[in-house]
């Protein structure tokens, strides 16, 4: 018999015992903010949310569950298929390029993808199915590697569901969803079932985004050979228009209303489906994954710019199977009367690309390939983790990893549009690098503690970037991109538990940042950027009023700025200086409950010289329900005060159908109106 405790530090779910089995699981109830992590975390800026935390918040798209890591901001500028763009510690994120994101063990971030390095599209996940998400803000961990600068997030779906759900969904702008989820044993193990439709109209005045999302999920889970093993199987399809981002001079002219759209063209389809297996016990952990993935996406952010007859309609394109795997394996000892813990690990992946592809396109009608590559990029790493309790309130935690990666990269456009051979872009290359990560943890009583974090990430770049030879559009000879961008972070915190009713952490930390080159996919190329340092403070608190009532709170303040820029243009563009997120939340017994959340993030700098900024956005959401026998009742109301301000804000060059010249201007997306969604569910 094996007795273990699951900690859910990285994300790995805790399981009840099942009937039949030869492992003994001593389960961790999770509750999320509830949850004391004194003597489990290695820095103030890990954390465990659990499903209450979850199934409390009102979201309007799925993506949003990411802004459960306290500091994150999550934003759209397109329509409701595409990956949401998010903003973590001075970073505009992109799509995901510094943060790395993973759902029960497989990665979400794509490399070398045809829209944006990193690419996080979580869209293919079902809220209610997740159990716990688990964060690591920093670059402290071993075990997290590629995309790891500002940190990242372990996403794992439920093992067991007490009861099945059945749920419809109705709200305005003909928002339309079905929920279906049943947990059942089957040959000594249990399987999750899950499905999830959605349609949806959305509230643009010219654009019909006509969402047709569809999501399945099927986990088994069964104690064997004393451990545990799980299947887990996930699809995704979905295919929608996009009323993307506009030019503000377009709406102070009366072209265009907020709610407008320039090219009504636009959109995209996308499918995900995935099967991995994992394995564990007390000391050992396997998994093992294969994910199939492809994506379409008509684009026009510049409009007639580059081309006054035909506009400057895009098409991106990706295709790829993924591939990869992680083992490691746990060992605790006594060395000289001092419990000590190591962790060895290893992990691969490879993305076999068919196509990442760059079209011009009209009305989505491809008038000739601006770049079409085959690319195949491979990484493995090594790692270890060593943590010492040398006394009772002092431990050292000292990690370090090796990564290696490949690529390889295929030229399969010939003479592009443009009349340029891109033949000369193909080639090899591959690069490696080590990261050192340390921690010292101090117990300051029982109820503080306090940490001191050093550590090295990266990101990688895109492929693409790596053997480019020529620009696609103007045939120029342009310079390699380094493979690996390495960042450091330190970090200087504090966290306390206190009678069960206040958990609250602070954290002082630094990044450095290499280099900021990074592969645009609009345009084929790489844009480069200079060194850069972030350096910030984040606070967080969660307090339990009462039995009914509770609170949470968390800010960050980040200060970025370019290292060897003068003073006047020193800033880092779309950089958040100020974030903060609070909810009020509500539970009487077993009938009511609610929750009413702002978020607020402040002005940023759009130019390096800050001489154009975005304004401030605020945005509340609520929720109010009612349980009664196996029913429950809720209602949503998202934007509650009808906020016009900006979910997005770029500053760059457009040029309008009317136009004889290209004009400097902000574009911005602005918040989908006040909507009500009413959700009736069954529960069996």
């Amino acid at each position: 018999m094996v007795n273990r405790v699951w900690v859910l530090l990285s994300g790995t779910l805790s399981l009840p015992i099942l009937a039949g089995s030869d492992v003994d699981i001593e389960t961790i109830s999770v509750s999320g903010h509830n949850i004391n992590l004194i003597g489990r975390s290695i820095s103030a800026s890990e954390g465990v949310v659990g499903q209450k935390e979850i199934s409390v918040r009102p979201l309007a798209r799925s993506g949003e569950i990411m802004e459960l890591v306290p500091g994150m901001i999550a934003t759209q500028h397109s329509g409701s298929g595409k990956a949401l763009q998010y903003f973590l510690r001075g970073f505009s994120l992109d799509h995901g390029t510094d943060f790395a994101t993973f759902v029960d063990g497989m990665p979400v971030n794509m490399r070398s993808h045809g829209h944006g390095q990193g690419y996080t599209d979580m869209n293919f996940v079902i809220p209610e199915t997740i159990s716990t998400l688990a964060y690591k803000k920093g670059a402290y961990y071993a075990d997290v590697g590629d995309f790891s600068g500002a940190g990242g997030a372990s996403l794992s779906t439920v093992a067991v569901l007490n009861q099945g759900v059945a749920e419809v969904t109705i709200g305005e702008n003909e928002f339309r969803r079905l929920l279906l989820m049943d947990s059942l044993q089957v040959q000594g193990g249990n399987a999750i079932l899950a499905f999830e439709g959605n349609n949806y109209r959305g509230p643009w005045l010219d654009v019909d985004e006509d969402v047709e999302k569809l999501n399945g999920l099927f986990k088994y889970t069964k104690s064997i050979k004393n451990g545990v093993m799980t299947l887990n199987f996930m699809a995704y399809d979905n295919q929608w228009n996009s009323a993307d981002q506009i030019p503000a001079r377009a709406v102070e002219q009366g072209i265009l209303d907020p709610l407008g759209s320039l090219d009504k063209t636009l959109g995209g389809a996308s499918d995900r489906y995935s099967f991995s297996a994992n394995w564990e016990n007390e000391s050992w952990h396997a998994s093992a994954f294969v994910i199939d993935y492809s994506l379409a996406l008509w684009s026009n952010f510049t409009y007639f710019l580059d081309d006054a007859d035909s506009g400057d309609q895009l098409e991106q394109v990706d295709e790829r199977r993924i591939y990869g795997g992680h083992v490691s394996y746990e060992l605790s000892s006594m060395l000289n009367n001092t419990l000590m813990f190591n962790t060895l690990g290893t992990q691969i992946r490879i993305d076999d690309i068919d196509e990442v592809g760059l079209y011009k396109t009209k009305q989505r009608h491809r008038l000739g390939t601006v770049r079409s590559d085959r690319i195949k990029e491979s990484s493995a790493s090594l790692y270890w983790d060593n943590k010492i309790d040398w006394f009772n309130n002092f431990s050292t935690v000292f990690g370090v990893r090796y990564d290696y990666f490949d690529f390889d990269v295929t030229d399969n456009a010939g003479e592009n549009f443009y009349g340029h051979n891109l033949n000369v872009n193909s080639g090899k290359r591959n690069d490696d690098l080590t990261s050192l990560k340390a921690s010292l943890i101090y117990d300051l009583s029982e109820q503080w503690q306090s940490y001191l974090s050093f550590g090295q990430g990266f990101h990688s770049n895109d492929a693409r970037g790596t053997t480019i030879q020529i620009d696609p559009v103007s045939g120029d000879l342009v310079d390699t991109v380094d493979a690996l961008v390495e960042s450091s972070g330190y970090e200087l915190g504090f966290r306390g538990f206190i009678d069960d009713k206040v958990n609250t952490s602070i954290s002082f930390w630094a990044l450095d940042l290499d280099s900021e080159l990074l592969f645009v996919g609009d345009a084929g190329n790489t844009e480069p950027t200079d060194a850069s340092t972030r350096k910030g403070v984040e606070a967080t608190m969660y307090f339990r009023m009462s039995e009914w009532w509770s609170i949470d709170i968390e800010y960050a303040y980040t200060d970025a700025q370019y290292r060897n820029k003068n003073a006047n243009e020193k800033y880092i563009p779309g950089t958040v200086k100020h974030v903060l997120q609070a909810g009020l939340n509500f539970e009487e017994g077993q009938h009511w409950f609610g929750s009413i959340r702002v978020r607020y993030f402040g002005e940023r700098p759009l130019t390096e010289d800050n001489s154009v900024s975005s304004g401030s956005s605020t945005i509340w959401n609520m929720r109010i329900g009612y349980r009664f026998d196996d029913w429950v009742i809720k209602a949503d109301i998202l934007n509650l005060t009808d906020s016009r301000n900006h979910d997005i804000t770029y500053f760059y060059q457009s040029q309008l159908a009317n136009e004889a010249a290209p004009v400097d201007d902000v574009h911005h997306h602005a918040f989908e109106p006040r909507a009500i969604r009413i959700s009736t569910s069954y529960q069996f």
